[in-house]
């Protein structure tokens, strides 16, 4: 068997976390917060409103790549926006692991409720547009509609992990 990553991506408010904790919980396997390996001055900078840069995210990817190495697991499960072509090629760079990126998709609208109701978090939804600009799936992604239960959701995934 293949070791595999699987990315749950898409722009804030579309529920990564949710569903890479869910996935991650179904399928017995470590998850990993992106944000969580953002350095200050990333999370500094977007919260003053700024969009991060390629040149920005550099240092975040490099702390994922070294988490994901860590882990001698079949399976890890992500959660990152990977937005851009520069992240998606550097993730998918992991040595011996199969790269798997699923987008959630939701309407603006869903996407701008949800992060007006979050709370304790450094994303403002005046960002939200420069996320959806960046957003270059790749044409492989799996695309999911986020606006599902997060069981049906979840369910979808575990079936596409067993192919």
């Amino acid at each position: 068997m293949t070791a595999r990553l699987v990315i749950i991506m898409g722009p804030s408010g579309c529920g990564k976390s949710r569903i890479a904790g869910a996935l991650a919980e179904a399928v017995a396997a470590p998850m990993l917060e992106g944000d969580d390996f953002h350095p200050p001055e990333n999370r500094a900078k977007m919260m003053a409103g700024e969009a991060l840069t390629d040149g920005d995210r550099a240092t975040w990817i490099d702390a994922m790549l070294a988490a994901i190495a860590q882990h001698k697991e079949p399976l890890v499960v992500l959660a990152c926006s990977a937005l851009t072509r520069y992240v998606q090629d550097r993730l998918q760079a992991v040595p011996n692991r199969e790269t798997l990126f699923v987008l959630l998709d939701a309407p603006r609208k869903t996407l701008a409720a949800r992060m007006r109701n979050r709370e304790d978090h450094f994303m403002p939804v005046s960002l939200l547009d420069s996320q959806l600009d960046a957003l270059d799936a790749p044409d492989s992604a799996i695309r999911v509609d986020a606006e599902q239960p997060v069981s049906a959701i979840v369910q979808q995934l575990s079936a596409a992990l067993e192919h």
